[in-house]
């Protein structure tokens, strides 16, 4: 491990252990995509380690242009989901465990099977279960979202936090999956809505790109494993209160916020 890679890693394990933000690492170090994703897997071993953790998974960022601009790239990124970071829909999370958590309505996949390498989008589907979910991406800078760069994102696992999880069902079709209608709600009140289109026009092709991008980096996506596919909506900031969203044909998730 390099000197750079295992200097951001401990700025980033000082900020999990103080709960404390701390400055964009791009304003002090020169890290390339190749390096980012180096200081990501030397992070997780890390906290493997510290949180007696194991991998469950993976979630997919930046599946929108608008995502993609504010990062200053062309493609996803991906972060890696341990077991400390997925909780049941209807579980109660509090804030003094979070630094600055947002909202981000995405559909599930859990594989019931290993995905060959280059795995199709009827091979996804065959070999997956979904589920309703929210992502609550939380990262360990100060005043991150919208103002943070591929490089942060990637040396802090995309800025992972929980991942909400409802009970799975049996994979809608490629055409389904396409044209997914969501609701989101805060204690009852409609405050979004959108469609699955706006992942990579389908969190399926969303799923692939992982699976190629994993490969790429010597990976493999594996039966049991949770893959958050990717934001319908633009993130809004994490409120005190219950959140509901609803996916059509899919069923609903809920986490609710306390201090």
């Amino acid at each position: 491990m390099t000197n750079l890679v295992e200097e951001v890693v401990e700025k980033i394990l000082r900020a999990y252990d103080t709960m404390e933000s701390i400055p964009f690492i791009r304003d002090q170090y020169n890290i390339d995509e190749e390096t980012g994703y180096e200081i990501q897997d030397a992070l997780i071993k890390k906290l493997c380690e510290k949180q007696n953790a194991q991998v469950a998974g993976y979630k997919i960022s930046m599946t929108s242009p608008e995502t993609q601009a504010i990062a200053g790239v062309n493609e996803p990124a991906y972060g890696t989901l341990l077991t400390t970071n997925l909780v049941k829909s209807g579980e109660t999370v509090s804030f003094s465990d979070l630094f600055a958590p947002l909202i981000e309505t995405e559909i599930m996949f859990i594989l019931q099977d290993d995905l060959t390498p280059d795995a199709s989008a009827d091979e996804v589907l065959q070999k997956s279960k979904i589920a309703a979910g929210i992502e609550i991406p939380d990262a360990r800078y100060i005043d991150w979202f919208p103002n943070f760069k591929l490089a942060d994102l990637l040396s802090d696992n995309t800025a992972t936090g929980l991942i909400v999880v409802s009970d799975p069902i049996e994979p809608l079709t490629y055409e389904q999956l396409s044209d997914v209608q969501m609701e989101l709600f805060l204690d009852g009140e409609k405050i979004a809505d959108g469609i699955s289109s706006a992942v990579l026009g389908n969190p399926v092709d969303a799923v692939i790109w992982l699976n190629q991008k994993l490969v790429k980096h010597g990976k493999q996506l594996k039966k049991g494993m949770v893959i958050s596919s990717g934001t319908f909506i633009s993130p809004p900031v994490a409120k005190e209160g219950t959140y509901t969203v609803t996916y059509s044909n899919i069923g609903k998730a809920e986490v609710t916020f306390v201090k």
